[in-house]
């Protein structure tokens, strides 16, 4: 198991274990945050772990053209009963993800220091969030990392009101330009929604400058 220092350098995706956990500690500042980000490394710990840097392979992903949406979610878009922004309410968004109450998970992985890191990233234009409204008051919404103009790295999503989440996920999907998004690991929601497995190397090859 690769150890951290200050030295702003992470070990080759390929050492990580078969569960894809590659590196213990360091921090969540900015400078590493995007160099993990864009070599295909995210941070997933809870507050009584050191910080865990992951590298899973295969990679859950969605190809935006290969989105599913039910008829009963159509039904539900055209009814308007929602109304979805970008970047209007970030440090909500992220805050309402970590009070979330998930199954079988005790307590959160977006602790204080990772909500002011990626409220870092958000000023500097590399975090997004989306948000669904319900006569004014926020009832859904989810955030990510914007690699570059072909990948978005979704973390995390909420809903007060059932739907939200869903209404707001689409709609992103549906008005973005990115080639894929990084759903990171697998989940029954995401793969109804379209998500897949890929290759790790797959994965990273989207995440290299374009036309170079």
């Amino acid at each position: 198991m690769h150890f951290l220092t200050n030295k702003i350098e992470f070990p080759n995706v390929t050492e990580a274990s078969a569960d894809g956990l590659l590196a213990i500690g360091g921090d969540l500042s900015t400078a590493r945050l995007l160099q993990a980000y864009n070599n295909g490394i995210f941070p997933w710990f809870d507050t009584a772990e050191p910080i865990l840097w992951w590298s899973p392979d295969p990679r859950f992903v969605l190809f935006p053209e290969d989105l599913k949406v039910s008829k009963s979610m159509k039904q539900i878009l055209k009814k308007d009963l929602f109304k979805v922004t970008t970047n209007q309410a970030f440090k909500a968004v992220i805050e309402n993800c970590a009070q979330a109450k998930r199954p079988e998970q005790h307590g959160t992985w977006i602790t204080d220091e990772m909500i002011e890191a990626y409220f870092k990233l958000h000023q500097l234009g590399y975090a997004k969030s989306i948000e669904v409204w319900q006569n004014d008051e926020l009832v859904g919404g989810l955030y990510g990392i914007a690699i570059n103009d072909d990948v978005f790295c979704g973390e995390s999503m909420f809903a007060k009101v059932s739907n939200a989440s869903k209404v707001g996920f689409i709609t992103f999907i549906k008005n973005s330009n990115y080639k894929l998004i990084d759903c990171q690991l697998h989940s029954k929601h995401l793969e109804s929604l379209g998500a897949i497995n890929i290759s790790r190397a797959d994965f990273i090859s989207y995440l290299q400058p374009r036309g170079i």
